[in-house]
This record gives structure tokens, sequence and C-alpha cells, in this order.
């Protein structure tokens, strides 16, 4: 029977590179509590995703020779090509990009703007590009962004913007009615006592200054800001429609039961997102979790110095379950946590190896060596067996009010302590002693039978955290995983079953010598890669063909100005030529380029370029010329128009 339905979503991945382990941890924390949500019966929706519009984006793209598109369609195919790599279970993988997400922000936008709740303004301040966001003078530190640390810019724009005001005192009485919302508590003392409370600034939706964005659909100089875009997925991935047309699966699934994001951005989840939501008179999600960061234990992970750690570099080094293992058990709940070489190595010597490794081979192998594989209850009870099944039967109840909070590490330490009480067991009854005594076979069939119970029980109960290792070991010992009701009882293993005759290593023993080393040389091969990449770069230049010089009376015979092109179609007699109408300033003029290889004439229109404005006019096959549009051209005769930085007036001269 389902205990009803569970919405969880993460943070969608912002594509702009490959993820970290750091970034991946967020994925898989968020698998095994969807996994085991799923194995406690409830009906589980888990969306994940990429965020992918931005000036970041933009700016990246450009550098990479590439379209915006283009970037991120490789970079969310990497993300979800790690996620899938470390088993996420999810049952949605949203794209900012999808049309139908893109549609529905661009309703949510008109409904929220109609209802005047958004209003057309101006921005000024110090802008991060990375962060995407505006910031006063006194919320800067140390005079960079008090987010990310980086360096910030004065910036001016046309602006769309959101009354928080409006809805503050509302956010604030649900958080204080509703103490579950914000976990941990830490996390909601400080967005209490530092943004709340003192007070609601309103908050930029729009930006002109660069072009990957949602369009605003009725004012499409401005795009929709990342946060309004980003945010509404969780929603609009499940059928949400602004006009009142949401779908079943959406009317099932909202409110969302768990937001699991990071420390970094749980402001943006328990504030502006709380506040959408209040002025689309939606529910608020049950609760947002902020987890703590993954930190490298040798010093920040750094692209310059080579040493980033990708979850891809780790399963090649651990395995899979190896990393899910170390990522879920060594986080703490509130503190950032620490990752390193040596404490993986450890980690996996000690518990993966020896804990449970060992055991389940040294279990195998017993029953092969003494009863030929065959593991049978012959009911010969002691007294020592009774502690061992409390502590099995019992771990299923720990686990679950772990997991009630979240508490995934302290859930897999409790599985482990049965693994542990296992191993105790072999020492309390030592089968290698009742061999010895043909009496006592009775006995050491039915200590082999309750450890191999033990074993399915600690595996089931396991599959959440490490699926691909608790199948590992049910394989082995020819059984099935159990659910965990069945956890809750003792002698489920059909009698007179037969274990594997070669039981698999699960996990083999590493040095951590040869591993420090293996890993150096892995980092100054990816260093030296990098460092080629930064030649080729440098070395990307033309050289140019020089004409004579010209003396400042000759530049300034000519004039330059910014045009933008309102018409543009292919000239009839030719297969090179396009004709534009370009609009400089309150005049139109007609230039004809040779650029049709390299542009069409739909892609043309709603250019800004930059045009000699008093050339000679001239025909060309046929069709006069009233200007030049300027390009840019490679060794290969690739073609490039040159347009302005930053958005610029149609007739703004270029000096």
């Amino acid at each position: 029977m389902s205990k009803g339905k569970f919405y969880m979503t993460t943070a969608i991945a912002y594509a702009s590179g490959k993820p970290h382990i750091g970034n991946t941890y967020e994925a898989v924390l968020a698998d095994s509590i969807a996994r085991f949500k799923r194995k406690d019966g409830y009906d589980v929706f888990f969306q994940t995703g990429t965020d992918e519009h931005g000036q970041k984006i933009e700016l990246k793209a450009a550098e990479a020779g590439v379209t915006p598109q283009e970037y991120v369609d490789k970079a969310s195919a990497e993300i979800k090509r790690i996620w899938d790599l470390m088993g996420t279970s999810y049952d949605k993988f949203i794209r900012t990009t999808e049309p139908d997400h893109e549609k529905q922000v661009q309703k949510i936008f008109k409904r929220l703007y109609d209802q005047g709740d958004i209003y057309k303004g101006s921005y000024e301040g110090m802008y991060c590009t990375p962060c995407e966001s505006f910031w006063t003078q006194s919320q800067l530190k140390d005079g960079k962004c008090p987010d990310c640390g980086r360096e910030v810019k004065p910036a001016k724009e046309e602006a769309y913007f959101f009354r928080m005001s409006k809805y503050a005192q509302r956010l604030i009485d649900h958080i204080n009615s509703h103490p579950e919302f914000i976990q941990p508590v830490s996390r909601k003392n400080e967005m209490m006592n530092n943004f709340l409370l003192p007070g609601l600034q309103d908050l930029c939706v729009s930006r002109t200054s660069f072009k990957w964005g949602i369009p605003v659909d009725f004012d499409e100089k401005h795009v929709v800001y990342v946060w309004l875009d980003a945010l509404t997925n969780y929603i609009t991935g499940i059928g949400y429609d602004a006009e009142g047309n949401s779908s079943e699966q959406y009317k099932k699934l909202w409110p969302a039961d768990l937001h699991l994001i990071g420390k970094d951005i749980i402001r943006f989840h328990t504030i502006y997102w709380p506040i959408f939501l209040m002025a689309l008179n939606e529910p608020l999600p049950k609760q947002v979790f902020g987890h703590p960061w993954l930190l490298q234990g040798d010093g920040k992970m750094s692209k310059s110095k080579g040493n980033v750690l990708y979850a891809d570099d780790l399963v090649d080094f651990f395995g899979v379950d190896a990393v899910r293992y170390f990522v879920l058990h060594e986080m703490p709940f509130e503190n950032d946590g620490v990752i390193s070489w040596e404490l993986m190595v450890e980690r996996l010597n000690s518990d993966l190896a020896n804990t449970l490794g060992n055991l389940v081979n040294r279990t195998i192998s017993m029953s092969n060596k003494y009863f030929g594989g065959v593991v049978a209850d012959k009911g010969a009870a002691e007294a020592v067996d009774e502690d061992l099944k409390a502590v099995v039967t019992g771990t299923y109840d720990k686990i679950a009010a772990k997991m009630e909070g979240w508490r995934v590490a302290d859930a897999i330490t409790d599985i482990f302590t049965l693994f542990k009480r296992c191993n105790k067991y072999i020492d309390e009854t030592e089968p290698w002693v009742l061999a010895k005594d043909p009496a006592k076979a009775d006995r050491l069939a039915t200590v082999l039978y309750n450890l191999t119970e033990s074993i399915v029980i600690g595996a089931s109960l396991l599959e959440p955290y490490m699926p691909g290792t608790a199948e590992k070991i049910a394989a082995q010992l020819n059984t099935s995983l159990r659910s965990f009701e069945e956890c809750t009882t003792f002698g489920g293993y059909i009698s007179g079953s037969k274990v594997t005759e070669k039981p698999e290593i699960l996990f083999a023993r590493l040095d951590v010598k040869e591993v420090l080393e293996k890993a150096a040389a892995m980092f100054e091969a990816r260093k030296a890669l990098a460092e080629e990449a930064e030649e080729e770069k440098e070395e990307d230049v033309m050289e140019l063909t020089k004409k004579p010089e010209i003396t400042f009376e000759d530049f300034e015979k000519m004039q330059f100005a910014v045009g933008e092109i309102i018409k543009c179609e292919p000239v009839p007699k030719s297969k090179k030529l396009l004709c534009s109408q370009v609009k400089i300033g309150k005049e139109v003029k007609q230039i004809v380029s040779g650029i049709r290889a390299h542009y069409t004439a739909e892609e043309m229109v709603g250019k800004k370029v930059m045009v000699l404005v008093n050339l000679k006019p001239a025909k060309l096959a046929g069709v006069l010329s009233e200007g030049m549009l300027l390009c840019a051209e490679d060794a290969e005769g690739n073609l490039a128009l040159v347009t302005p930085e930053k958005n610029m007036p149609a007739g703004a001269e270029i000096c």
C-alpha cells in the first residue's frame, strides 16, 4: 500500500561546464533519499536537470566559438552523463531551454506583470557576471561579490522588478508557523536575520545587456532574469500552467515535499521562490533543505591547478558505489565535509573491503567449505543468537528515524553497525572451531544461516545508498533483496538454498601510495593538456597584412555608427549577396553585403551591427548599396559581423 506521493527536486545544475564531485554530491544525496522513499512505500517523483540561460553561458559560448544553444547542449549532456554514471534514479531531467518551460516562464512573467507584482524601472549597481547578481556598495565584501568573492563591475540598465516587500511579512509568518520549512535550523536563522527581518529590496527579474535568455514576450529587448527562469522549473517540469490549465500530474505532485539544494543558494529558494509562488497563489514547498559543501582536503579545487576532482575520475579509481558511500557517509549534517585521496582509500579499505566485503566473502567461503554451499537452518539456537537477531531486525526502525530528518550519513552508520555485529558474531561463535566437532554440525549450519540471513537484511537496507553492491550481495547469496517490511523479521532466507561457489571480491584493498602516485600523474596530464589548449588559443591569431599609414585627417573622413537591421533579403541575381535595410538614427540605408554564405536573411533581422555610413553609394549586382557592414575574416575566409559589446541604440557613433 502506497504511503502517498513524494515529490523531490535537486537544484538544476548550471550548464557552464563539467560538474565536479561537490556538485555531483547533491545528485547522489537526492538519489539516496528518492530510493529510500520508493522502497519505503512512497510514490516518488524525483526531478533534476540543467539551468541553461544567462550571461555567463553567452560569454562562454562566444569564447568557445559556438552558439549558446550548442554550448548548453554539450554541457547538459555531460551533466546528465555524470548523473547517470552515479546511478541517479531521476524521473525527469528538465532543461530550461525546453520549449514548454520557456513558454510557461513567459506566461508567468506576463501574469505577474499584469497583476502589478512586476514593474518596469532601471537598475544601477555593482554586477557580478558569474553569479549574475547586482549588489550595492554596502553589500560588497572587501569590494567583491559577497557570494563568490570575484570582481564586480559597475552596471546600469533598464529592467523589470518584482515587488518583494509586498509578500515579505506573509513569508515571515509562514516561516514562523512552519518551523520545518527551512532546514537545518541554522539556515532558517540566517535567512530571517540577514534578509527578511532587515527588509527586502525589490528584485531585478529581467536583463537587456545580453540576449541568451527567455524573451519577455511583450518587451523583447528584455530577457527573463535567471532566478525567475530557473526556479520555476520545479513547477513547469510537472505540468504547471499559469493560465489555469495545469496538468493532472501537477495537481497530484505539487507542493513539492523536498527541495534539496546547496547552502549557497538557500536565499533564492527560501525567499525569492516562495514569494513567486505566493504571487501565483500556489502552495509553498513543504521543505527546503540546504546541504553543506563537500570540500577538497588539500586545498580549493581549481582548474588552473589541474586538481579538480570529478566523479568519473573517482569512479575509475574506486568504483561507483565506493564513491557513493564516501560522499554520503562522510558528509556531516550541517558542516562542510572534506574529500581527499587518503580519506577515500582509508574508508574503502576499512569500511568497504574489511567490514562489509570480508564479511560477505568469509560467510560464503565457509558455507562452501563446510556444507558445499548449502545454507540451512537446523534450529540449533543458542543465547548469543538473540542479540544478533535483535540488532539486525531493529536496524530498519533506526535508519527510518534518521531518514525522517535526512540524516543519511547516520543511517548508513546504523547499517554498518549491523555488519560489524555480524563480524562480532563470527568471533563469538567461532565456526572454524565448530567445524572440528561432527556433533556440532547442526550448530555450525545454524550459525552460517544466521549470518547469511543477517547479510541479506543488511544488503536490503543498504540498497538505497549502494544499489549496485546490494544487488551483487543478493546475487552471490542466490536470493533477492527484501522490502523494508521484510527486514524487520528474521528467517526469510529459504533454508537449503545454495550460495555461489566462487564469491566475488566486492571491494579490493588499495595501497594509498600507489593511488596518490596515479592521481598525481592524472593531474599532471590534465594540467599539460590545459596548458597546451591555452597555447593553441594564444596561437589562434592571424598575421595582419599591413596597409599604408593614414593620417588622423584621413580617418576623420570616415563615419562609423551602430545600425539595426530591420529587413533583409537575398539579392536575386547573386549567390553571395544579401540586401539589408539598416536603421541608423532616424534614417534607413540600404546596404548590400557579400555574406550570404555565412548568414541567412532571417537571422540578420534584429542584429545590431557596425556600419561605415559615408561610403559612396554603388550598385552591386544591379542593387544600390549605401554603406558597408563591418566584418572580421579568418584565414579560411569565414566572416563574422562586428557587433557592439553592449546594447547601443541605432545611430550611436563609433569613435
